[in-house]
């Protein structure tokens, strides 16, 4: 099978021929492993015969100046085009470093605002005329990529702490910034898709909770949040495409919201941080898609990571519905020899057939 012959399969609760194999590593990841054996020019994808994905991505964001304010060989700081100042480590993958804001206030936003518009130059499109054709022909999954939420305001646009106060004190303020964004986001894509250039899925990225617990309470989710879920949900069933949510942390409380509101694939379900991805899979697996949920830290641990391997994979493949995956990324740490021994576990245990 096609990874989109495989990925339809999964999504409409039937067997593929096997468990779809879709993940991330950092770039310094792929760097040591080309280092360690990996064929130059060849895609760890291509060279282990996984699943590919590839997204259409417009730029959404306030285009603001951008200017490199600090770089040693260890870091670069820079004020990026969403106004973020962000420090970035060149010796290792992490995530960037917030250091500060240019949308501080309700009065910033309003004179930024209309810098974020559905102009055409926003959309890729000499990536679209130069490869679609080939994805499509090659049965890739294409997904169509959503950049506005609560994540990407608080991490890039506003900070987090000034973001949640607001969600308090005025929550009126954040209403009007996803929606703005969001509106943009799908207007864009909408854009894309007219043009011929259509996609499967509905991606977006909404991180709603850290270690043990979430950003906000229930309430507050249901209120502020879960309404541009459901506005998702009913332009991309309009389209006949399914919505992904990556939804970092501990968003247990939040799931049935998810499954309530129609969302189709959950992902990263972060066991580091508190997710029972076996327990999800009981309880929903019917009707939501699970991906990822096999433990980062233990990636490195050869016995950690295959006892892990065998007691989730069976479990999360059981009916369908899973797609496998590390519960964030795959990191610099694991040496091309750990990554093909987890490969080949993958694949005896992931087989339907």
């Amino acid at each position: 099978m096609t990874t989109h012959e495989r990925m339809r399969r999964v999504y409409a609760g039937r067997l593929p021929d096997r468990v779809p194999f879709l993940d991330s590593p950092w770039e310094h990841t792929i760097r040591r492993w080309h280092r360690e054996g990996l064929p130059e020019g060849v895609s760890w994808v291509d060279y282990f015969g996984l699943d590919h994905t590839v997204g259409i991505h417009p730029d959404t964001g306030p285009r603001l100046p951008t200017e490199v304010l600090e770089e040693t060989d260890d870091y670069v700081i820079r004020r990026n085009d969403w106004g973020a100042t962000l420090k970035h480590f060149k010796t290792h993958n992490s995530t960037d470093e917030a250091l500060d804001f240019t949308v501080k206030s309700r009065d910033v936003w309003e004179q930024v605002k209309p810098r974020i518009r559905p102009d055409p130059d926003r959309i890729p499109w000499e990536n679209l005329k130069r490869n679609y054709a080939t994805w499509r022909e090659n049965g890739y999954w294409i997904q169509g990529i959503g950049w506005f939420s609560f994540d990407v305001i608080h991490s890039r646009l506003v900070g987090t702490e000034r973001l949640l106060i607001s969600l308090i004190d005025d929550p009126d303020w954040f209403v009007d910034m996803v929606n703005h964004i969001l509106t943009v986001n799908l207007q864009l894509l909408d854009v894309a898709w007219e043009a011929g250039y259509t996609f499967d899925e509905f991606r977006f990225p909404d991180d709603l909770g850290y270690k043990l617990t979430q950003f906000m309470s229930l309430d507050m989710y249901r209120n502020l949040v879960k309404p541009y879920h459901r506005r998702c949900v009913e332009w991309a069933r309009r389209k006949g495409i399914v919505v992904y949510l990556h939804s970092c942390g501990d968003v247990r409380p939040f799931v049935p919201e998810f499954v309530e509101v129609g969302i189709d694939c959950l992902n990263p379900l972060e066991v580091k941080a508190g997710m029972d991805p076996p327990a999800i899979k009981e309880q929903f697996g019917d009707r939501l898609v699970l991906h990822g949920g096999i433990n980062a830290v233990l990636w490195t641990d050869t016995a950690a990571i295959e006892r892990q391997i065998r007691q989730f994979l069976p479990a999360l493949k059981e009916g369908g519905r899973y797609i496998f995956g590390s519960d964030h990324s795959i990191p610099s740490a694991v040496s091309f020899e750990d990554f093909k021994r987890i490969v080949a576990l993958y694949k005896e245990l992931g087989s339907y057939e």
